[in-house]
């Protein structure tokens, strides 16, 4: 007994030594760089300081690492060299092949080194390669940290090399980043953050060089010190890489069923104006390799938000969203006129389209950013889009006609990131559209901030948003605005308007119990939504949160937390009450890695929803309810791996409860194959909501509702070298709405018995096919041939045949698909190399 409680003395004593002074690392600058072929014996390593006593931060806080680490780095004018060697048997080490960025709950080991080369305990680069030498590369952030081992936005993608190699007592990592994938101050001695991490699969344990503790909040603040790097020279920063594609479309009951050729080209170009700032310019830009949109029903007053898929817009945008008000979907989304022209011809037999493109074209793209010696970050985004144009023909004159549908914009995004002491910082974000014409501008300016204590235990964080709207917006019912309107040649118009949004939270951040409180106002009128994304403004929340958090092991658990919140939210205009969400979560990490997670949740007074009508000044009062969550997994470790969440809630309309079933299956075949399955069924068997209908003096009309929907996704990978793999993805979505009975609205937000409206009900399918096999043959250069499958415009299914979600996606099989196959090839190159070599 004694033994044990020296040896716990012992382990906190290491513990809060470690935490009190970080670690440094003296930085060694090498004349003869090392070869980067995974082997450790050049005679550069030999000259290097060696970092070591690696400990745990899961599943054993405090603890050791349950195997030896030692690393060693180095650096010269051209880059940092990283050799790393990880003790441990050979045959318990996991060497999975992953696709890039995809280490996380795969069954690999893997190292990561982190830099912060501002030494501002806020922003960083991480690096990580697995043992069978896959890369992932990302950037930190202030916002980026959670506790899911995910520490940065890996949209990024740096080109840097590496090399692993297998030892008869453990594995080998060898790196080169160049300083083409970093920045740094201009100054002749430098100190850099620096963090190793070494994660072990088959323990799931999670190794850093200097302590993180998880009871303190942020990540970047617990690095390590690389200390008193001299006098770096960086050659000029330029590279270029140029791309080609092509392929062939067949869309069915277009171009009479021909197939379209697709070709483009184009060039990105990454220029290094100094060793602090960068520039990146794409120079026509093609994005027809991503991946598939998930389409769903939306029967919700609000807009359906899309994930960005496109390289240029989600990789290095950290610092121009920080602000929240950069929704890169806009830029390039579908002309607002697309529909207005579809409908022409959709609703009368006088016109035929010839050509109505459904994306807006980009003429180019830049982003410029950087951080000074003083720690301030700028950042300069803009984008130009072309005009476009639909063709269609008219049947009784027999003449075509050209009908503008999006005007000439210029998308254009200027950030200040003043980064402070103890990890705080003050954000200036101003964003601006300009169309051509007489068409609507915007502009939104924010001052975002956050403060911290000396201990890292308090902060006080906050926003100021301000956006101005301007020219004449013609009117489409948007539930957001309440404001003047004017009507020009019979149409109605809004008149310019401007709006705010403020927010503040102030809380504890850190130790085993946390809480905050919180709140924002968003006036009528706040509108950023021409660059960014907003789903309604003219509400009030307040918000209340306590957690506690264990993160130390204790009986059969590794860590749990329980947490209490309430949300107090009114209309800011006129302010009126809307609703209280009080709810409570518990989650439970097992000393098996199966985790769950347990929310259950009440609305006492019911809710007045001002948005489900569409109407500013009316409302819908719905009657209280409540819900619960059920949700966890097992051991990702293990080849068959289960992802399930439960969902079910209920109240007083019609007494017909809502319940969602999400089960997702993984099953790793080899090292080389793994497939995976999900299955999302969602039914709300009393659902009350706007039936898209109005009466003939305008007033809304609400229904009663069955709503159905039913996702499959299919997603499988194969990797046939650390830098080759074939991914497949395939999606089924069916959602089905069957309407039981209309109501009027009356003024008070209740409901009255009207007529019913026959054949109202719904039947949607949705199917895709995602098929990638990318090779990146060098650093940088890739070759990505692509197959993408969908239901062609004919993908109507009878709502009242096809009443199931199995008949429904055999019955799509019967539909008429269409496809496209492409091929893509771009070619990376570095100035300096090519200097070299000339």
């Amino acid at each position: 007994m004694q033994r044990k409680l020296l040896v716990l003395f012992s382990v906190c004593l290491i513990t809060l030594l470690t935490q009190a002074q970080p670690k440094v690392l003296q930085a060694t600058k090498t004349v003869q760089p090392p070869k980067i072929d995974g082997n450790l014996d050049d005679m550069a390593w030999q000259e290097a300081p060696v970092a070591t006593d690696f400990i745990q931060n899961f599943p054993a806080y405090g603890f050791p690492a349950s195997a030896n680490t030692e690393v060693k780095i180095l650096y010269d004018d051209n880059a940092v060299y990283i050799g790393a060697y990880m003790h441990d048997n050979p045959a318990l080490i996991r060497r999975q092949l992953t696709e890039r960025d995809s280490e996380l709950n795969a069954n690999v080991d893997y190292f990561s080194v982190f830099f912060d080369t501002y030494n501002d305990q806020q922003n960083g680069f991480q690096f990580s390669v697995t043992a069978t030498n896959v890369q992932s590369d990302g950037k930190l952030t202030g916002l980026s940290y959670n506790a899911n081992g995910d520490y940065t936005d890996k949209s990024w993608d740096a080109v840097w090399q590496s090399k692993t190699s297998i030892r008869s007592d453990g594995w080998v990592a060898e790196m080169r980043i160049p300083y083409l994938s970093l920045r740094f101050s201009k100054n002749d001695v430098q100190t850099w953050g620096l963090q190793f991490l070494r994660y072990i699969r088959r323990n799931s344990e999670s190794s850093f060089w200097n302590t993180v503790n998880p009871n303190d909040n942020g990540f970047v603040n617990q690095f390590g010190k690389y200390g008193s790097l001299l006098h770096i020279d960086p050659p000029l920063r330029l590279s270029l890489s140029p791309y080609l594609s092509t392929g062939i479309r067949f869309v069915p009951n277009e171009n009479a069923n021909k197939g379209q050729w697709l070709r483009s080209g184009g060039l990105d170009i990454k220029y290094g104006i100094n060793e602090s700032f960068t520039l990146d310019a794409s120079i026509i830009p093609d994005y027809g390799q991503v991946i598939s949109d998930d389409v769903v029903t939306n029967l919700s007053p609000y807009e359906t938000k899309f994930q960005d898929n496109r390289p240029f817009f989600t990789e290095g945008t950290e610092l121009f969203n920080k602000a929240g008000l950069f929704y890169s979907r806009r830029i390039g989304a579908t002309p607002s006129g697309y529909y207005p022209v579809k409908d022409l011809a959709t609703h009368t037999t006088n016109y035929s389209i010839v050509e109505n493109p459904s994306v807006t074209q980009l003429y180019n793209a830049f982003k410029f950013s950087g951080r000074t010696q003083h720690k301030l970050g700028i950042g300069v985004f803009n984008s130009i889009t072309a005009p476009s144009y639909a063709h269609v023909y008219d049947n009784t004159t027999g003449k075509d006609s050209t009908i503008g549908t999006e005007p000439m914009a210029n998308y254009n995004i200027i950030v200040l990131d003043q980064a402070l002491k103890n990890r705080s910082y003050i954000t200036f974000t101003n964003t601006n559209v300009i169309r051509k014409g007489t068409g609507r501008n915007a502009n939104v300016t924010s001052i975002d901030f956050a403060f911290y204590d000396k201990t890292n235990t308090y902060s006080v964080s906050g926003a100021s948003k301000y956006s101005a709207i301007m020219g004449y917006t013609p009117y489409n019912g948007s539930i957001n605005l309440i404001t003047d309107t004017i009507s020009r040649n019979g149409s109605l118009y809004v008149k310019p308007y401007s709006g705010f949004n403020n927010r503040l939270k102030v809380g504890k951040v850190s130790g085993k119990v946390q809480y905050f409180l919180s709140g924002n106002v968003l006036s009528n009128t706040y509108d950023p939504n021409d660059i960014g994304y907003l789903a309604t403004a003219n509400k009030v929340t307040y918000t209340g949160n306590i957690s506690y958090n264990q993160f130390n092991p204790i009986a059969h658990f590794i860590n749990y937390n329980y947490s209490l919140n309430v949300n107090y939210i009114w209309l800011y205009k006129p302010y009126a009450f809307s609703n209280i969400d009080i709810s409570a979560n518990a989650f439970w990490l097992f000393k098996n890695m199966w985790n769950v997670s347990l929310t259950g949740g009440v609305y006492p007074y019911g809710q007045k929803d001002y948005f489900e009508l569409r109407t500013p000044g009316r409302f819908l009062k719905l009657p209280w309810f409540y819900y619960s969550y059920l949700s966890g997994s097992s051991d990702s470790r293990k080849q068959l791996f289960v992802n399930y969440n439960l969902e079910y809630a209920k109240g007083l309309i019609l007494n017909h409860p809502y319940s969602r079933a999400d089960v997702a299956l993984r099953y790793r075949f080899s090292n080389r194959f793994t497939l995976s399955m999900e299955v999302d069924r969602r039914h709300d068997q009393g659902q009350i909501g706007y039936a898209f209908l109005r009466e003939a003096n305008g007033d809304p009309i609400i229904g009663f509702r069955s709503y159905k929907d039913f996702t499959t996704l299919l997603d499988g990978n194969y990797g046939f070298a650390p830098r080759m793999n074939l991914s497949v993805r395939l999606r089924h979505y069916w959602s089905n709405v069957h309407y039981l009975s209309f109501h009027d609205v009356t003024a008070d937000g209740n409901y009255t018995d009207r007529a019913f409206y026959p054949n109202q009900d719904q039947n949607f399918n949705a199917f895709n096919i995602d098929a990638f096999f990318t090779w990146d043959f060098r650093p940088g250069s890739r070759i990505v041939v692509g197959w993408k499958n969908w239901l062609g415009t004919d993908n109507i299914i009878n709502a009242y045949t096809y009443k199931y979600y199995l008949n429904n996606f055999q019955h799509t099989f019967d539909l008429p698909h269409a496809n496209e196959l492409t091929l893509r090839f771009i070619y990376f190159l570095d100035y300096n190399q090519l200097r070299h070599k000339l």
